[in-house]
């Protein structure tokens, strides 16, 4: 089934996907793209990137394995509810991550064991949330990678009335994720990439790691790093 067609069949199974908030009509980068992208450390390619894309130095894996590459399927929730999550995970495909903004109400466990069952259960990439989750032994037992600003035990609510957006830009400090973004984390933290740049960017974190590479043959040769990067002045 193309995009297309499956973007369809989800807004007749549910009618918030035909909500004008709920935006499932964006491209996803090429799924080899995405692969050779994971296999690169999220330092390198933010410095590749030109040192922007760094989320919030708050959002850390809730495990240290954790490592997270796919798609951002982007969802702006109200503040203390995590209806539009849910939600997000009915519409979410194999390999998406959710990247889910919470205006600021970050003390809250807006995700737990019961979502991580259904997002590993339908393959999705992982989660990246500006908040709190819960359940972290449990999380960290499914191996379903969640990056999130640390662990609270207060409950969510779930207001039918209450406006959400899933599918359109999200803003997290000065980073700005579009639907379709790619999103990278592990240990050290979260990029997201732009799909237009993920070439040049990849092109640009292989070079980095090989220059990195000698200049850690020539550091355990015994030069200094002052001589090696001529800041010895």
């Amino acid at each position: 089934m193309d995009a297309t067609s499956h973007a369809a069949t989800l807004r007749s199974q549910y009618p918030f996907a035909r909500l004008p908030t709920v935006n499932l009509d964006f491209e996803r980068p090429d799924p080899a793209l995405v692969a050779r992208v994971a296999a690169l450390p999220v330092a390198t390619l933010h410095e590749a990137a030109g040192k922007v894309g760094a989320l919030p130095a708050a959002i850390k894996p809730m495990a240290p394995s954790f490592h997270v590459c796919g798609p951002a399927l982007t969802v702006d929730a109200p503040p203390g509810d995590n209806l539009w999550l849910h939600r997000a995970l009915a519409l979410a495909s194999a390999g998406d991550v959710l990247v889910v903004r919470v205006a600021g109400h970050y003390d809250a466990g807006y995700w737990g064991e019961v979502m991580s069952t259904m997002g590993r259960a339908r393959k999705l990439g992982g989660l990246v949330i500006d908040g709190c989750v819960r359940d972290g032994a449990i999380l960290e037992r499914f191996g379903f990678p969640v990056f999130a600003r640390g662990l609270c035990i207060r409950g969510t609510g779930k207001d039918f009335d209450a406006r959400g957006w899933i599918g359109y830009p999200v803003r997290m400090e000065d980073i700005v994720i579009a639907p379709g973004d790619l999103v990278v984390g592990d240990a050290d933290g979260v990029v997201v990439l732009p799909q237009a740049s993920l070439e040049t960017v990849v092109g640009a974190a292989h070079e980095r790691e090989a220059k990195e590479a000698e200049i850690i043959r020539r550091l355990e040769a015994g030069e200094a790093s002052l001589d090696i990067y001529g800041w010895n002045r």
